[in-house]
C-alpha cells in the first residue's frame, strides 16, 4: 500500500511510519513540526519507501498519485502542548480532520483516527468500555484536547456514514516508550527525567489516581491490526494493567537506582482520577492485547533517556 500518516514527526507518527515501511509499505509522513520532532525521522531520510512532507494540515492537504489509506495522527497530545497550543489543537482536530478526511475520499482511501481516552473525560465508569459516552469539562483548559478529539470522531463517523467512507477510530490510552520528549508533561517521561537528573519526582495530588501503561510497540501493533481489520466503531488500544501514579513513581525509582524524594503538588484541573481500557472489543475483534509488561518496557524507555538525557 501506499498510505499517508500525518503528525508523522510525532512520539507515535513516528514509530506508525518504521512499521508500515517494515511492512513494505510505501509511507507519505507528514508533519509540521508544531510538536514533533525532525530527528524521529532522521533514520529514515535515505529511505526508499518514505517521503517526507512539511505541511500543516488545517490547510488543504494535497498528495500527488495514489494513495490507500490516511492515518491521521497530527495533533499536540500532551498537557504541556495543548495547553500553550489551545487553538491549534482545536484546529487540527477539526479542520485538520476534515481536510484529512476530504483527502481520504478523493483517493478512495481507507481513514483511520487516531483519538485518544480523554474522550471518556474524568470517567464516571470504570475500567471504559467504548460504549462510554465520557465526563469531559468542554470549558475547562483541557477540554481543548478532549472535544478536538470528541468533533474529530463525530466528524469522522459522519464521512463514515454519509460518504460511505472506509474509517476506524482507535481509542489510545497512556503510552510511553523511546521518542517521547524528556519534558512533554506525561508522567512516564516525568519521572524517568527526573529520577536521571537527581530531581524530586514531582507527583500530583497524593498519587493515588491510576494510569494504565501500554508500551509503544504493542499500541502499534493494535493500531496496525485495527487499520487493517477493524470496523468503524471506536476501538480501545491499550494495556489494561492499572497502576496509581504513586506506584509508578516506586518502580522508576528502583529501576534507575535514583534516590530522589517523591513530592506532591497539587492536582491539575480537570485531572481524571481513573483510567483502565476496556479491551474486550480489541481482543475480539483484532486477537489483540498488550504484551510487553510495564518493568520491561521501562527498562527500554530509561535506557533511550539514558542517551538524551544530560
Amino acid at each position: 500500500m501506499r498510505v499517508l500518516v500525518t503528525g508523522a514527526a510525532g512520539f507515535l507518527g513516528s514509530h506508525l511510519c518504521d512499521r508500515l515501511l517494515a511492512q513494505g509499505h510505501r509511507v507519505v509522513g507528514m508533519d509540521n513540526v508544531l510538536t514533533g520532532n525532525p530527528a524521529n525521522l532522521a533514520h529514515l531520510k535515505d529511505h526508499p519507501q518514505f517521503q517526507y512532507v512539511l505541511h500543516d494540515v488545517t490547510n488543504f492537504i494535497e498528495v500527488q498519485g495514489p494513495l490507500d489509506g490516511v492515518l491521521h495522527f497530527a495533533s499536540p497530545a500532551s498537557p504541556v502542548d495543548y495547553l500553550e497550543f489551545p487553538i491549534q489543537t482545536l484546529k487540527v482536530g477539526s479542520l485538520g480532520t476534515h481536510k484529512a478526511l476530504g483527502l481520504a475520499k478523493a483517493k478512495g482511501a481507507r481513514f483511520l483516527l487516531a483519538s485518544t481516552s480523554e474522550v471518556y473525560g474524568d470517567p464516571l465508569v470504570h475500567p471504559q468500555p467504548e460504549s462510554y459516552w465520557g465526563n469531559v469539562n468542554p470549558v475547562g483548559p483541557r477540554g481543548v484536547y478532549d472535544e478536538a478529539k470528541r468533533f474529530a470522531e463525530a466528524m469522522t463517523m459522519a464521512y463514515h456514514r454519509y460518504h460511505k467512507l472506509d474509517t476506524r477510530i482507535v481509542r489510545i490510552f497512556n503510552t510511553y516508550g523511546p521518542r517521547m520528549r524528556p519534558r512533554d508533561g506525561r508522567v512516564v517521561s516525568n519521572f524517568i527525567v527526573q529520577a536521571l537528573k537527581g530531581e524530586p519526582l514531582t507527583v500530583y495530588g497524593d498519587g493515588s489516581q491510576t494510569r494504565s501503561f501500554c508500551y509503544v510497540d504493542d499500541l502499534i501493533e493494535g493500531i496496525v491490526r485495527l487499520f487493517e481489520r477493524g470496523g468503524p466503531e471506536p476501538t480501545n488500544i491499550g494495556n489494561p494493567n492499572e497502576f496509581t501514579v504513586r506506584q509508578l513513581a516506586e518502580v522508576v525509582l528502583r529501576l534507575t537506582g535514583s534516590r530522589s524524594p517523591v513530592v506532591e503538588r497539587p492536582l491539575p484541573t480537570d485531572d481524571p482520577k481513573v483510567r483502565q481500557p476496556d479491551i474486550t472489543r480489541a481482543r475480539e475483534v483484532l486477537g489483540w492485547e498488550p504484551q510487553v509488561p510495564l518493568e520491561a518496557g521501562l527498562r527500554r524507555t530509561i535506557e533511550y533517556f539514558h542517551g538524551i538525557v544530560r
